[in-house]
């Protein structure tokens, strides 16, 4: 599932894309997302599990308890390792679109809880991926702040989104371009012939 993530960036990046944004529909990847981050930052999955989908306080203590049950399962700490004994399919594809558009120069426009896992995994990788990742917005997921300050990520919003699922991207991806534009299109002072004194 690596390489069909890689390839999938691969062929957008071909097609013109100078975006990737790595997203998931699912149910259930809350769960996997904390048992690789729990293992990734070290911490206890009380820290770092939530309520996915809006679970009441009973089945979130039992989601915890799934979450620590896992962790005891296995002592791996390799990035491959823990993808593969904890991981999804779409954990895993995430994680190869992540490397590939690193690899490719592009930006990794990251949105959510999921994705953030899978970020942590592809830096792990290669650290390098880090340099390609803009975080949309800091979700209502419990732990994802934790992930985006293991990676250095400062979110360009935080407005308790739950979504998922690329909306994040969908949102960001016009105001990165406006960013780009204003960078590249934009006279300085100097240019312009404003006094600067």
């Amino acid at each position: 599932m690596i390489r069909a993530g890689a390839d999938a960036a691969r062929a957008a990046i071909a097609g013109g894309a100078d975006f990737v944004v790595p997203a998931e529909i699912g149910i259930g990847n809350t769960t996997a997302a904390a048992v690789i981050t729990a293992r990734a930052l070290d911490r206890h999955p009380a820290d770092v599990t939530g309520r996915g989908t809006g679970i009441d306080d009973a089945v979130l203590d039992h989601k915890i308890a799934v979450v620590a049950e896992a962790l005891a399962r296995t002592h791996a700490e390799d990035p491959v390792e823990v993808l593969a004994e904890f991981g999804g399919f779409e954990i895993a594809a995430m994680v190869g679109m992540m490397l590939a558009t690193a690899d490719e120069q592009r930006v990794i426009v990251l949105d959510g809880f999921v994705e953030a896992a899978a970020a942590l995994i592809a830096v792990s990788i290669a650290p390098a991926v880090n340099d390609y990742l803009v975080a949309t917005g800091r979700c209502a997921e419990r732990g994802h702040g934790a992930q985006l300050a293991d990676l250095g990520l400062r979110p360009l919003w935080d407005l308790g989104l739950r979504l998922g699922e690329g909306t994040g991207g969908a949102l960001a991806i016009p105001i990165l371009r406006a960013a780009a534009a204003t960078l590249r299109e934009m006279q300085t002072f100097a240019e312009a012939g404003v006094p600067t004194e």
